[in-house]
């Protein structure tokens, strides 16, 4: 975990994650598990096992004795998503205090679907090229567009200073109403590793939205694995169950985790194929 530390890795077309701090590891998940014994008393081997045991039988707690601290640089319609997970300790870049950069999220061709016409959310199919490039045109127009009007409306030139010393510039917690919600923000972001899991089982779901997914899948590949391998490593006959008890209508009583696309090519495990 320490060779990635402050690494910056890059999602989407401007966004990024990196790691800020952590707490914790597969051995504290152990230690705390084993309350009464200290580190090296028991085989790696032993403490793979009582990881899995604690994961089947969701046994939660000593996996929140592991803490970690994020960077985020996200579209905010990303962040709105992301941060309904209401478990993590956030503080975010204030738009009322610090101008906005002219950096927003224009989709690449191939994420530009449909709206599904059974369902009110999701994607159904790809745009035609014509439509494709409509689309493409008109977002980066308007957001282009969205951004002058939020440069007059403040009336600073690129250091701060006004541009038109004769008009007083609009606050600028009032000029960010004209951005629309594909500009970039960014934010801290911790969390325990319990909450985590959770989060991870949401958003790196197949049928998440590709946006946040996108990040779901390089926490897990770039970070989660680095930091905790023992816990995301079973054995081939270990079926990752959720972590709190399903319920009728809740995203956890669809499947156990590898059975989801992106945990299942992460896990590397020959029996997620079969998973139900």
């Amino acid at each position: 975990m320490e060779a990635i530390l402050y690494e910056r890795f890059d999602v989407l077309d401007h966004g990024f994650v990196r790691v800020i701090d952590y707490m914790g590891d597969d051995a504290a998940i152990v230690q705390a598990a084993r309350v009464s014994y200290g580190a090296g008393t028991r085989k790696v081997r032993e403490d793979r096992a009582l990881i899995r045991y604690l994961l089947r039988h969701r046994h939660t707690t000593p996996f929140e004795m592991c803490e970690l601290k994020l960077h985020i640089k996200a579209p905010i319609f990303v962040a709105r998503q992301w941060l309904r997970h209401r478990t993590a300790s956030v503080n975010e870049y204030s738009a009322r205090y610090s101008r906005l950069d002219r950096e927003f999220y224009v989709p690449d061709a191939d994420h530009l679907q449909s709206n599904p016409s059974s369902n009110k959310q999701g994607r159904d199919d790809v745009l035609t090229d014509e439509e494709a490039r409509q689309a493409l045109s008109r977002l980066d127009w308007i957001s282009t567009r969205a951004y002058g009007v939020y440069k007059n409306l403040l009336n600073e030139d690129d250091t701060g200073a006004p541009k038109d010393p004769d008009r007083a510039g609009l606050a600028r917690e009032l000029a960010r109403a004209a951005l629309p919600v594909n500009y970039y923000t960014q934010f801290y972001w911790k969390i325990d590793l319990h909450n985590l899991l959770h989060f991870l089982s949401l958003r790196a779901d197949a049928h998440a939205q590709y946006e946040i997914r996108a990040y779901a899948d390089v926490i897990l590949d770039k970070i989660v694995m680095s930091w905790v391998p023992a816990t995301y490593q079973p054995s081939a006959t270990m079926r990752w169950t959720p972590l709190r008890s399903p319920q009728a209508g809740s995203p956890w009583s669809s499947a156990c985790w590898p059975a989801r696309r992106s945990i299942r090519r992460v896990a590397g495990s020959p029996s997620a194929s079969g998973a139900s």
